[in-house]
């Protein structure tokens, strides 16, 4: 019985790929050092799967920065703007569409499905000159065999590709990007034909679109597609994988109809609908590759489950066609449980992580032909039982608590407009009031105070005086600015989410769990094991030692519960709406001791509410729902004189604005500037949008200094479509990533435009 893996993690076990990508970005190192990195990586990576006895072992999953940049460099289709030359693409314009460089800005970032995983945009249109730009993926092959490893080489397919693009500035908003489909296959077909020649048997095309809600025009591109390709595809077993959902009935009859494609790959644990297809309609004599193994959790898999699951599969595809597969690629869980020396023992038997859900997918093919590992398969269920039974994980105050929720919608007793005046009354703010999101820089010397605090080098009363330091710094750094409302900078915390989840009960933690989020940016989610409680205050100390510095309003600072359950592994026993819930509760406490505390300004951050809104626009409506309710329930109780802030990020919003406004925040501030201000569209389309908003003046994604006149004029584009008095003027993001010589000046010009055009609307007046 075969064993495939649909994509392997690539930071490495120890985030070595980042340290490498930062050194060389920083010109520490050459291109040679990062090449070295890489290949290193790439190569222990085959070496695990195949000592593992995985057959579908999978290449080119590797990416320097991202899986969908690489296809546009493969396909050469560079944007003008980073004057490529049209040879192999390197580094330089690689890492430019990337991130930008000195006198251009990036390909827009969005985020990756419902992941917090984000992909560079293509940028497409009529004119754009497709050609084979980058041969990463017969390179990547080739070394893979010098290594005694034939793989299967990874490609987004055509389709998907298209469909995630988007038209490039300039291009007529409803141009038709599938019709670019016949001038990007003959690339497709010339690496096709590369990989062929250099030995491959298998080829994977990745279309994670099919999962989506896709109209007739579109599913036919797919038909069309395959047909096309299907004459350079003969001799080649090709696999379509789709994953992160149930395939659509419409969608199933397309993918399992193509030319030319023997097998097909399902997300069988986000897509359990999808096996009622696969057992009334799945073809003859096609390969099911049968995704078991959770590939975007931390969970041990329940492998009598799976295998039961599998036997049934086994009966309808037959025994060799059945391929025991990842739901999606394990780019989306952390990579090895081996390194977590000071994890929980008994927490630690409930989990596995890239590495070992490589040997959960083995175990289980081996189990299928007949070769069952008895220890193996009994100590899972012993760590499965232990999971179920463990007191550690139920809170019966809690889920009382939770349940008594039902009923109430949790809202403020007065309206949005009465509120803001109240809270003007009070904070005296001019228009077009100026803040930050919340992160000032995370210098070397402050990680190197926080690791040793927690390391126990240093004593409390050392460290509170170091961050004391810096959040007075960051204070008069603002005033001198003359920034309007503060805030703390947040030198105190790692993670906007591991910070809370480290002072809630029924969180677990990790040393190495690392997760890509975009380039060489990882972030370590914790995990959510059992019921969520909030034992004691968790930021009133240094929010009041804060406001105590200044006479300016000084902003509160949380993570909302939608975002702590979005960017957390959370548990997968109960609904996650209860568990949202729970930690709504948990942040509701911390509101109130902030008012208590004289807190006026309170942040509640919903970054990743958009990201966690299903694939399906079925499921939309009840996902929205208990998202924004649980962000009620946490400012439901505050005085109207406490203004309640929002923020989200990198996401597209339009479709959820009404949501977004049944949030009834006071302010919200939000991503604007790398989204090419898709935002502001809304409101030319006529939303009206009572509360404060800020749209973000400037991308703090890329070193780049905008100019006073450039925020000057994204400011202009907002009056033009919202009102004066609710406007806001803010950076995209938090600060956090971004080095001193950049944030100052980029936010004293953000300071002078504000000024500006406070200047020119009293002189209209």
């Amino acid at each position: 019985m075969a064993s495939h893996i649909v994509g392997y993690p690539r930071m490495g076990p120890k985030r070595e790929l980042k340290f490498a990508l930062e050194s060389f970005w920083d010109g520490k190192s050459s291109a040679e050092d990062l090449q070295k990195v890489a290949a290193e990586l790439r190569s222990s990576i085959w070496k695990q799967m195949a000592d593992a006895g995985i057959k579908y072992i999978p290449s080119n999953t590797f990416a320097y920065y991202d899986q969908v940049l690489d296809t546009t460099a493969m396909l050469g289709a560079v944007p003008s703007r980073y004057n490529w030359d049209g040879s192999e693409i390197g580094f330089d314009t690689y890492f430019s569409m990337g991130r930008g460089n000195a006198s251009v800005p990036a390909m827009e970032m969005t985020k990756w499905f419902d992941t917090n995983y984000h992909f560079i945009v293509p940028e497409l249109g009529p004119d754009v000159k497709f050609t084979y730009g980058s041969h990463k993926a017969v390179n990547e092959y080739k070394e893979a065999k010098a290594l005694g490893v034939d793989t299967v080489p990874v490609l987004v397919g055509p389709v998907s590709y298209l469909l995630l693009s988007k038209p490039a500035k300039g291009v007529e908003k409803t141009f038709d990007l599938l019709s670019l489909l016949d001038q990007i296959l003959p690339i497709y077909k010339e690496v096709i034909g590369e990989l062929k020649a250099a030995g491959a048997t298998w080829i994977q095309f990745d279309e994670p679109t099919l999962v989506k809600d896709l109209e007739s025009h579109q599913l036919k591109a797919f038909t069309e597609a395959y047909s096309k390709l299907e004459s350079c595809l003969s001799g080649l077993n090709v696999l379509v994988e789709t994953y992160f959902a149930d395939v659509p009935a419409d969608a199933f009859k397309t993918l399992t109809s193509l030319k030319g494609v023997t097998g097909f790959g399902f997300d069988l644990i986000r897509g359990a609908k999808t096996l009622d297809l696969i057992k009334s309609e799945f073809p003859k004599g096609k390969y099911l590759f049968a995704g078991v193994v959770d590939g975007r959790n931390i969970w041990a898999n329940d492998l009598a489950g799976s295998l039961s699951t599998l036997k049934s599969l086994e009966s309808i595809v037959g025994k060799d066609k059945l391929v025991v597969s990842t739901s999606c690629s394990l780019l989306h869980t952390a990579v090895d449980l081996i390194n977590e020396t000071k994890l929980d023992k008994e927490i630690k038997s409930w989990l596995a992580f890239a590495a070992q859900k490589v040997i959960e997918v083995n175990a289980l093919a081996k189990a299928l032909s007949g070769h069952k590992d008895e220890e193996f398969f009994s100590a899972n269920a012993a760590a499965q039982a232990s999971r179920k039974t463990s007191p550690r994980v139920t809170n019966e105050a809690v889920q009382k608590a939770a349940a008594a929720l039902r009923g109430s919608d949790h809202r403020r007793a007065t309206n949005v407009s009465a509120r803001l005046d109240a809270q003007q009354k009070q904070l005296n703010l001019p228009i077009l009031p100026t803040t930050t999101i919340g992160s000032f820089p995370q210098t070397m010397e402050l990680r190197k105070v926080r690791r040793e605090y927690k390391a126990k080098k240093i004593s409390e009363d050392h460290y509170v005086s170091a961050i004391k330091e810096e959040i007075s710094k960051v204070v008069k750094l603002q005033e001198e600015l003359d920034i309007d409302v503060l805030v703390h900078g947040e030198p105190e915390r790692n993670d906007m989410v591991e910070y809370f989840g480290e002072q809630l009960s029924g969180f677990a933690f990790t040393a190495n769990g690392w997760v890509q989020s975009y380039g060489s940016r990882c972030v370590k989610p914790p995990i959510i094991y059992g019921d969520v409680s909030r034992p004691k205050a968790m930021t009133v100390f240094w929010s009041s030692m804060a406001q105590s510095m200044t006479k300016r309003p000084m902003k509160g600072m949380l993570t909302g519960p939608v975002t702590i359950l979005n960017w957390s592994f959370v548990r997968n026993d109960q609904p996650r709406f209860e568990t949202c819930y729970q930690i709504a509760l948990a942040i509701k406490d911390e509101v109130e001791d902030l008012e208590k505390a004289g807190i006026t300004v309170i942040q509640i951050d919903e970054a990743a509410l958009r990201e966690g809104l299903p694939l399906r626009k079925s499921e939309h409506a009840f996902y929205l729902d208990w998202a924004v309710h649980s962000f009620r329930i946490t400012n439901c109780g505050v005085k109207d004189t406490t203004q309640i802030h929002t923020h989200m990020c990198y996401s597209n919003f339009n479709d959820i604005i009404h949501s977004i406004i049944n949030m009834d925040a006071d302010v919200i501030t939000i991503e604007n500037s790398r989204s090419d201000e898709k935002l502001l569209s809304v409101f030319r389309e006529g939303v009206k949008y009572g509360a404060g908003i800020g749209p973000g003046v400037y991308d703090i994604h890329s070193p780049r200094i905008p100019s006073t006149e450039e925020i000057a004029d994204r400011i202009n584009k907002m009056l033009a479509v919202l009102e004066t008095n609710i406007l806001w003027v803010n950076p995209d993001c938090g600060l956090k990533t971004r080095k001193y010589a950049e944030v100052n000046p980029a936010l004293k010009n953000m300071v002078s435009a504000a000024k500006l055009l406070r200047t020119q609307l009293a002189s209209a007046k």
